[in-house]
């Protein structure tokens, strides 16, 4: 499957969720629609988000060791265009066994996971998304939040992750 050169805008979207500059854009904010996947291509997926995106740098055991900074989009914004065949896509979990970590079998890639903060969305991994251009490859990402992993428990109480999986 090619990549997409450049994001396409989608104003079909409707409500938003998420929160501001969250995966899930405001209520009445355009859409755009990325393309991404694994380093050998076998996974391949689109998703569309708000344009200016809040990206989420997690320390917990897991996403500390593979560097996950990711964003999060409700289950409804995501597609799998590559990669749902038997087998290519392999799943660990561990722990409460909420989270999901989704990794190409070739490759070894984890372009996209199901988080234990929205295990009713999509994390998207942002270094997996096809950059639009050589000088812009992080256009969209607006800010970098810290997520407390460490402290799991504690700091989902006091965090606003839990709200960028859900619509409206």
């Amino acid at each position: 499957m090619e990549a997409a050169n450049s994001p396409s805008t989608n104003d079909e979207g409707g409500g938003g969720g998420g929160g501001a500059g969250g995966g899930g854009g405001e209520s009445g904010q355009e859409l755009v629609t990325l393309q991404g996947g694994c380093h050998c291509g076998k996974v391949r997926f689109e998703v569309q988000t708000a344009p200016d995106l809040i990206v989420w740098d997690c320390t917990c055991s897991i996403c500390k060791m593979k560097r996950n900074t990711h964003f999060v989009v409700p289950e409804s914004r995501f597609r799998l265009l590559a990669g749902g065949e038997e087998g290519q896509i392999t799943t660990y979990t561990y722990n409460t066994h909420v989270a999901k970590h989704m990794f190409c079998s070739t490759c070894g890639v984890q372009s996209f996971y199901i988080p234990r903060s929205n295990p009713d969305g999509k994390g998207i991994t942002v270094w997996c998304i096809d950059a639009p251009s050589a000088t812009q490859p992080t256009w969209w990402i607006q800010e970098t939040r810290l997520f407390d992993g460490q402290d799991w428990e504690k700091h989902i109480e006091s965090c606003e992750i839990s709200a960028m999986s859900k619509e409206g």
